[in-house]
Formats: C-alpha cells, structure tokens, sequence
C-alpha cells in the first residue's frame, strides 16, 4: 500500500504587509538579531538585495503568520547590482545570502549607506505578507497549482511558490547537502517571481529554493530556470 503524501501548501498574496511586520512575507525590510550586517555579495562586493522573510517553527517547517509559534526566522538576499553577471541563481557563489537566525529580539537591519547604494537594489517596491493555501489532494505543486487555478478561476502565475514540500525543480535535482553535518537539507519554502511587477523576484521566470538545516543552524539559497 502507497503511503499518502503530505498536503502541498501553496503560498498567494494575504495583501499588504508593515515593512517590519514580523510575518513570512516577501518584500519589506530584513528583521535579524541585533548586530546583523546586511550582506554583501561575494562577487561584486556590492549590498543584496532583500527578497523574503520566512518564519520557521521549531523543526524548521514554515509557518505563514503569526498564528502558529515560530522560533526562527529565515532572510533571503540576492545581488541585483549587476543582474545576469553576478551568479545570484547558484548557491555557492556568494551572491546570495540566505540568513538562518532565532526568532528573539528582532530588529531591522540597518541599510548600507554612501552616495551609490540604490534603494531600488536594495528592497523590493512593497511587502505583501503570505498566504496559505492546501492542496491535500494534490500528487506534486505542479498539480496543486493547476487544481487552485481550477478552483478559484485565478491565473496560475498569482501562486507565488510553496511552505515546505518537496522541490518541484525546473532543470536538475540540486538539493544542497548541509555545510556542517554533510545531510541533505530540508526545503523551507519554494518562490516564484508572481504578477505584480512591484514585488516581483527576479528568477529569469523560474522558481527561488530555500533550504534549511535547523540543528546545524545552516541555510542555503538557490534558483532555476
């Protein structure tokens, strides 16, 4: 007998969202605890871009708001400097960051300052806190994505990734074995870029991985096309 699979979580936009609120959202400004640098990028030495906040419970499983208990918070950053030369997409490259911290004594990150930081580099257009939505019939998020858009007469492209769940890869299976304790890591959250060009992730239109490693206190960030 096939064991049944675990419900897909598909994640939409819940509307806007405070910069700061303390929420898995994309967009906003990074939350850390205090003494947290903003990242750099290890190609061009230039600030990341901040994309998304995810909060985790204990296990490392995300959680969308602020219902559920969360001990970790998840930041995700990504060079748009020099978008198409610095390797944002691979996830040893250095231009990307993807920041595992608990979830006590949140602050903001304070924001690179000089005459050539961009803010446009730096934030997305706004925040829009995440939603979401079980598919507990669905064989894969492919499947559950087609199944919302049956259901709610939205286009496929308004479901913005995935809370957990198994990677639905575009190229090859590229799962990242953690730095520490060499095991495979766990998929937090799966992101794609959505329609609203304000807030939209710059994927080259495919889908953002972030992987984490709970005991190990690691986290990886990586995407295809």
């Amino acid at each position: 007998m096939t064991a049944p699979t675990a419900p897909i979580t598909l994640i939409t936009h819940a509307g806007p969202a405070a910069p700061h609120a303390v929420v898995t959202r994309i967009g906003g400004v990074p939350l850390a605890v205090p003494g947290t640098a903003w990242p750099s990028c290890a190609e061009c030495a230039g600030p990341l871009k901040f994309l998304a906040q995810l909060l985790l419970d204990e296990s490392g499983s995300a959680v969308a708001g602020g219902g559920r208990p969360h001990a970790h918070v998840l930041a995700l950053f990504a060079c748009q400097n020099r978008p198409g030369t610095c390797q944002d997409w691979s996830p040893t490259s250095g231009a990307n960051r993807a920041l595992l911290l608990p979830a006590r004594g949140l602050r903001r990150i304070a924001r690179p300052r000089g005459r050539d930081v961009d803010p446009e580099k730096l934030f997305l257009g706004a925040a829009h806190a995440a939603e979401p939505q079980v598919l507990p019939d669905a064989a894969d998020y492919d499947s559950a994505v087609t199944a919302w858009a049956a259901r709610t007469g939205r286009p496929r492209n308004h479901v913005l990734g995935q809370l957990g769940g198994p990677p639905a890869w575009l190229q090859y299976e590229q799962t990242p074995a953690c730095g520490t304790c060499a095991e495979p890591m766990r998929q937090a959250a799966q992101l794609q870029e959505g329609p609203d060009p304000v807030t939209a992730l710059n994927f080259g239109t495919g889908r953002g991985h972030a992987f984490t490693c709970v005991p190990c206190g690691e986290a990886v960030f990586l995407w295809q096309c």
